[in-house]
């Protein structure tokens, strides 16, 4: 074996490093978001943020091996079904990213393939809670919902009773429109963190970019 170790060997031992580092916070993240009283929307933000850093900085295979240690812990630490709860639709939204920023791909396809995941695991999640807590936690949505229709038809003084479909269909655009802006604000949140970590992820498109953009040093 040679000394000093070759450059290949540094780069496997600090993927190795990385990977196990950034799942970990992945993982204190999960913890926090779950078990602390205060900061859950900073949480939330953050939590897919490291593990697309890794993608970003060793490729896919890291970002998987990242994702695995992440549930593996916290299966341990939380049981088999909170601690793989991670997966949705954080895990595979921070896949997601962290290939498409690594292939440069446009914001826009970034952001719907994004949307997509995101609603896909809401609904996933909310599942799963409801079958943990033994309440159909989607009628608390459809709760919502019908007080935002409410709330409309007050604001423009209009006199009609929403039916069921219609309270499903406000329910649904109401989980559309807030990962639509959970999924830009992670953009926004990588387009200004990771560029000081040696890691910049792909411009955002023209009609963002004013809105984006800060004059950061």
């Amino acid at each position: 074996m040679s000394w000093p170790p070759d450059s290949l060997d540094r780069h496997l031992a600090l993927q190795m490093m990385e990977t196990s580092y950034l799942a970990a916070t992945a993982a204190l993240i999960w913890l926090g978001l779950y078990y602390l009283p205060i900061g859950g929307a900073l949480l939330r933000l953050a939590l897919p943020l490291p593990l697309a850093l890794l993608i970003l900085r060793h490729g896919c295979r890291a970002g998987l091996e990242g994702i695995a240690v992440a549930v593996l812990l916290l299966a341990v630490l939380m049981g088999p079904v909170r601690g793989p709860l991670i997966l949705f639709p954080y895990g595979f939204l921070s896949l997601w990213l962290g290939w498409g920023w690594r292939h440069q791909c446009s914001w826009w396809f970034t952001l719907i393939g994004g949307l997509l995941i995101g609603v896909v695991g809401f609904l996933i999640r909310v599942f799963a809670l409801s079958l943990l807590v033994g309440e159909n936690l989607w009628l608390v949505i459809n709760r919502t919902g019908a007080a935002l229709l409410d709330r409309l038809a007050d604001f423009l003084q209009l006199s009609f009773a929403a039916d069921l479909s219609q309270i499903q269909l406000m329910a649904f655009l109401l989980i559309l429109v807030q990962q639509l802006i959970y999924t830009l604000a992670l953009h926004t949140l990588a387009f200004w963190i990771f560029p000081r970590l040696q890691t910049p992820i792909p411009d955002p498109p023209q009609l963002l970019y004013g809105l984006i953009v800060l004059d950061l040093p």
